[in-house]
């Protein structure tokens, strides 16, 4: 059974997102559909990257991937289909596949071309995404939907830490339903600079600071706050049973300092 997953900023309080799945079993009887988010926050590609990012791997080879944000066809918003890493991903050339692919080189890209059966263009989604899914769902190729090309149109940059001999400067890329604030500073970069030594990591008006590395959140206790490296191994600023966001003032974009001594 193929897997079709969403990741679309249409909400639940609305017919566009019962329209979307009602469409895809209206062409294929067997199918799965799994909601990754439909909540993403309009028009935020760069959330809707962070999601799909963290969990596709967690699927089967040949799962295909469809990215509803910000999709309006336009000349410089044109619609893709992409086989990266052993899955497939559709949506619009606006950025959102440059953040999504940031470590993984695509093995092909195509604009799509397929024929549309509707006068609508706004739409997207559903008129021109759902059959594009469908096609590769029935085995068919890329090739027949679009139009090969070597590389994306429209590029967006996802903010690195900035590494100094002494210091890591990050910055809170995304916030969870539980408050937890989500780090761009991997694992990998901490472990490299940390070499056993001490460290604080600064965050807010740097009045707050944490000084080690907790495994599980109830390694504190309940509405203490901790650093902890999370399942996608980039660190989080928590609070074990609160909401570090709120209580801690945490906010997107927000400047995280480790300074290791």
């Amino acid at each position: 059974m193929s897997i079709i997953t969403l990741t679309t900023d249409l909400g639940t309080n609305d017919s566009y997102l019962a329209s979307v799945k009602g469409s895809i079993y209206s062409e294929l009887k067997n199918i799965k559909i799994v909601d990754i988010s439909n909540n993403i926050n309009h028009y935020d590609i760069q959330q809707a990257a962070y999601v799909l990012r963290s969990c596709f791997k967690d699927f089967p080879i040949n799962s295909i991937h469809i990215i509803s944000v910000n999709d309006e066809l336009s000349i410089s918003n044109e619609h893709l289909a992409v086989k990266a890493d052993g899955h497939y991903f559709i949506g619009a050339d606006n950025g959102v596949f440059s953040l999504l692919f940031n470590e993984i080189k695509p093995d092909k890209i195509v604009k799509l071309n397929l024929s549309l059966t509707t006068d609508s263009l706004t739409f997207s989604c559903k008129n021109i995404f759902v059959p594009a899914a469908c096609h590769i769902a029935r085995g068919g190729t890329l090739e027949i939907i679009g139009t090969p090309i070597t590389d994306f149109s429209n590029k967006k940059i996802q903010l690195q830490p900035v590494l100094q001999s002494d210091t890591i400067r990050g910055s809170i890329i995304y916030i969870d339903s539980y408050g937890n604030t989500v780090t761009n500073i991997s694992k990998r970069v901490f472990n490299k600079f940390n070499r056993d030594r001490s460290f604080e990591i600064l965050f807010g008006r740097e009045d707050e600071k944490i000084t080690l590395i907790s495994k599980q959140y109830n390694e504190v206790l309940p509405s203490e706050k901790l650093a902890i490296f999370g399942e996608n191994n980039l660190l989080q600023i928590a609070i074990n049973q609160g909401n570090a966001n709120k209580l801690l003032g945490l906010k997107i974009h927000e400047i995280i300092r480790i300074e290791f001594r």
